[in-house]
């Protein structure tokens, strides 16, 4: 890719979260701060498109799940990581997926923000 193609495209965001006792793992090219208080607003998701014999289910049961959504909402509280990927790595990233937490691992919400005392 050229620096000027490069510099055009908008950067990949990796957001990792729970919901459902699952853990998700999505690329996605926007990333912002929801008008919906304690919420991060994601959109424009990037599936992999890397032609492959073998078919990850976890990565289609997550395209199926994603295939009518223009962006979504996620509360602050649910998400464990965002990365920005590297321009250079984009190919290198992966594939989003869902993994299981299993009984061991229990996700208690809290307040997003703790209140002055």
């Amino acid at each position: 890719m050229t620096k000027q193609i490069m510099a055009q495209q908008k950067p990949l965001y990796k957001v990792i979260f729970i919901q459902a006792g699952k853990q998700y793992e999505v690329f996605v090219r926007e990333l912002l701060s929801s008008n919906i208080f304690g919420f991060i607003e994601i959109g424009d998701f990037v599936w992999d498109t890397r032609a492959t014999i073998v078919l990850d289910p976890s990565h289609e049961k997550l395209k199926d799940e994603f295939d009518a959504v223009d962006r979504t909402f996620l509360p602050m509280h649910c998400i464990l990581r965002v990365d920005r990927v590297a321009q250079h790595q984009i190919e290198k990233s992966g594939m989003a997926k869902i993994v299981e937490l299993g009984d061991k691992v229990a996700h208690f919400p809290g307040p997003v923000y703790t209140p002055k005392k």
